[in-house]
């Protein structure tokens, strides 16, 4: 029973007592083992403005990060207005299909990149809405959807870089 505690104890936990895992990740979000070099976590929370958080995503996904893009956009979505929250949510979902399909989790990959694509439509579509600052909507459901059937056809694991979106023009 000892044991039990000592491991409760000793569980990563924030400033506010909730639990973190604080173990180093790769550059695609997978733990690593402790002690290990990892790539530096995006901090959570961040406020930033809709241009901000284009701005720092694409610089994510160009250094072939679509995970730490997914945080990005997952701050937008909780903190953003509730009339942008399925836009930024389908955003965070291209960027998680994205880093499935270069873990080589192809229907996991697939089915994320579909789903983002489809709620970014939907949101756009409801909006009337295609360019909502600056991203191209039809663009990157037209690129999810592609790269899904890529994937599920057996080109995975895909390079996170190389196969990385433009959000905008």
């Amino acid at each position: 029973m000892g044991d039990v505690g000592a491991a409760a104890g000793s569980r990563d936990r924030d400033v506010a007592g909730r639990a973190r895992n604080a173990r180093p990740r790769d550059g695609l979000g997978r733990p690593l083992p402790y002690g290990a070099q990892g790539v530096e976590r995006q901090p959570e929370g961040v406020v930033r403005t809709p241009r901000e958080t284009v701005a720092e995503a694409q610089a994510l996904l160009d250094a072939g990060k679509p995970f730490h893009a997914h945080e990005v956009f997952e701050d937008a979505w909780k903190s953003g207005p509730e009339s942008e929250r399925t836009l930024w949510r389908g955003l965070a979902q291209l960027a998680v299909g994205l880093t499935h399909a270069a873990r080589g989790n192809t229907t996991g990959g697939a089915r994320l990149l579909r789903r983002g694509a489809g709620a970014i439509e939907e949101w756009a579509a409801e909006r009337g809405d295609a360019r909502p600052h600056g991203m191209d909507l039809a663009g990157l459901a037209g690129w999810a959807r592609e790269l899904a059937g890529r994937v599920e056809r057996g080109a995975g694991p895909v390079d996170a870089g190389t196969e990385a979106p433009r959000l905008g023009s």
